[in-house]
């Protein structure tokens, strides 16, 4: 059987534009497509060739915050590898976010942040 791979995660945010913005001045990706989505909400896709992000907003309805570690279901972080861990980390500084949870390991390094409606992010090079 053929291994099945990651296409996209779909993610509620509060402001589907400006995480986009966010996300793809922090990561270097691009806008692949932006429009009206189920329930009169709105959906940005970001990210490069072959994966993305769907960022969706229910166009203002807001469920309150969960623990993400404490719900079924729940997203829990989003891994992202990187080429060079100590540029990336040097652009989510200057764009107002805390990296923590730093660490060195076999075969890369790694550190998370917190990223646009909390959203965690793991960042990982393996250089």
């Amino acid at each position: 059987m053929a291994e099945a791979l990651v296409e996209h995660v779909n993610i509620t945010v509060s402001d589907p534009q400006a995480t986009a913005r966010q996300l793809c001045a922090l990561f270097g990706w691009h806008l692949r497509w932006s429009g009206p989505s189920i329930g009169g909400g709105t959906t940005v896709h970001v990210g490069g060739k072959a994966t993305y992000l769907a960022l969706y907003s229910a166009g203002g309805r807001d469920a309150g915050p969960k623990d993400r570690y404490a719900t079924p279901g729940a997203l829990n972080h989003i891994g992202l590898i990187v080429e060079d861990l100590d540029a990336t980390e040097a652009r989510v500084r200057a764009a107002g976010y805390r990296p923590h949870n730093h660490a060195s390991y076999e075969p890369g390094r790694r550190f998370y942040f917190d990223g646009p409606d909390g959203i965690e992010f793991e960042l990982v090079s393996y250089v």
